[in-house]
């Protein structure tokens, strides 16, 4: 499994309450809840955005509240995968439990920059900065979170059981 695209970068503490604003949670359409991604943290975001983009990130990122809203509004955006340093502990389950690539890397995170063109091994979890030349490592899922991955999710995967 790959992933291919730009980044869109942010600081630490990106918490839920700004990648999916709380007023926009009464809807159970994922399409409407990735109309509103980001847009109180960035509100270009779903101008810019195109599919296979990516989000690089610092510290804690999905912190807040344990809506997987946010992951869920995050991968209907068109985002492949967000690489951060850390990431909330709740967040990491609903973003794998949905089926949205997250990698932990604090040497990515710390030096990739917006617009940075990015390719992604999530078998191997090397990351390539198409546009800088450099590699980094950042450690790939086991088997089984693979399966969930390429499944779309948790449901999809113990579905094709």
């Amino acid at each position: 499994m790959q992933a291919h695209g730009f980044v869109h970068q942010y600081g630490d503490n990106v918490d839920t309450d700004v990648i999916i604003p709380a007023r926009y949670l009464n809807t159970a359409s994922r399409q409407e809840l990735a109309a509103h991604c980001m847009e109180d943290i960035d509100s270009g975001f779903t101008a810019r955005v195109r599919p296979g983009d990516i989000i690089v990130a610092r510290r804690n990122f999905g912190c807040g509240s344990s809506r997987e809203h946010a992951p869920i509004a995050i991968r209907e955006s068109g985002i492949s995968c967000v690489i951060a340093s850390t990431f909330a502990r709740i967040f990491y389950r609903n973003a794998i439990n949905i089926g949205l690539p997250i990698l932990e890397c604090p040497a990515a995170a710390g030096e990739i920059a917006a617009g940075d063109e990015l390719q992604i091994d999530f078998d191997t979890g090397e990351i390539l900065n198409l546009t800088t030349g450099k590699h980094y490592q950042s450690q790939p899922f086991p088997p089984f979170i693979q399966n969930i991955m390429q499944k779309g999710g948790l449901m999809g995967s113990l579905a094709s059981r």
